[in-house]
């Protein structure tokens, strides 16, 4: 089911992750900025699109985590466009000869069926100094930063005030830290980034959990913001999103946040730096 979040900007939200996909409609379609996770959820956003006559023009990935860039070939053959960096890394997973069992392996169980994976990953990656995504509707601005994953990158339509987020700034999943000597100081350069445009926002559409209005926006990043510096300084992070405050079914998300905290602890005492 598609919900009309600002003029021209809708979402379709997935019942396991609670993933969002944002549909933006330009002058002779939609954009899809990260299309969905199950087939039969992908085809039924294709069918809700052609009832509207609104054939898909364009997509884009925000980051290349495995949910992030998955496709149906209901959705058509639009170009899917991304970060640099987002495509080159996942041109150099699809490299792997055992790339789609690798991905397979990595999926929930209980979709691990359901996901089509032959146009997984397929991202034409954007020059870097691309300001704004290339197609015929509103405009959009790339807001590319070094938070949570290689290429990650929030989008601003800008005439709209939507802010989408990637897998930030979520009211069900805490800040996930990259892969990298740094993980601490990348995230709190990904918050100021987007803490620079939130003025301009009066919705924020994160990539896991609930729409949030203008008053959303700031709390959000506040609330993110906390999270990491209480890891940085050492201390237990008081976020409503672990333990017996956690919404129910996302109890899993302290189990990320301990497997943080331990790698963390290899940073720093790898003579690294957690912050």
């Amino acid at each position: 089911m598609l919900r009309h979040v600002a003029d021209g900007v809708l979402v379709h939200q997935s019942e396991l992750l609670e993933n969002n996909t944002v549909v933006v409609h330009g002058r002779d379609g939609v954009l899809l900025v990260d299309a969905g996770i199950t087939g039969d959820e992908m085809s039924c956003l294709a069918s809700d699109l052609a009832e509207l006559g609104r054939p898909v023009v364009a997509g884009f990935s925000t980051h290349p985590d495995w949910d992030h860039v998955l496709w149906h070939a209901d959705l058509g053959e639009a170009p899917r466009f991304g970060t640099a960096r987002c495509a080159a890394f996942m041109r150099e997973l699809r490299s792997d000869p055992d790339w789609k069992a690798g991905v397979a392996e990595g999926l929930p169980p209980e979709i691990a069926g359901e996901v089509p994976l032959d146009a997984f990953g397929l991202i034409t990656g954007l020059p870097a100094e691309t300001a704004q995504i290339p197609w015929d509707g509103p405009q959009i601005r790339i807001i590319e930063h070094p938070a949570h994953a290689p290429g990650h990158a929030a989008l601003l339509i800008e005439a709209r005030g939507v802010l989408v987020a990637g897998d930030m700034l979520s009211d069900v999943l805490i800040p996930m830290f990259d892969d990298t000597a740094d993980p601490i100081g990348n995230y709190l350069a990904g918050l100021r980034m987007l803490e620079a445009v939130a003025e301009d926002v009066d919705v924020v559409v994160p990539g896991h959990g609930s729409v949030g209005g203008a008053d959303q926006v700031r709390a959000r990043i506040d609330q993110d913001l906390s999270y990491v510096l209480a890891l940085r300084e050492g201390r237990v992070p008081g976020d409503p999103r672990l333990g017996p405050t956690a919404k129910p079914g996302w109890e899993w998300v302290s189990d990320v946040h301990e497997g943080q905290l331990r790698r963390l602890a290899r940073i720093s005492g790898g003579g690294g730096t957690p912050g």
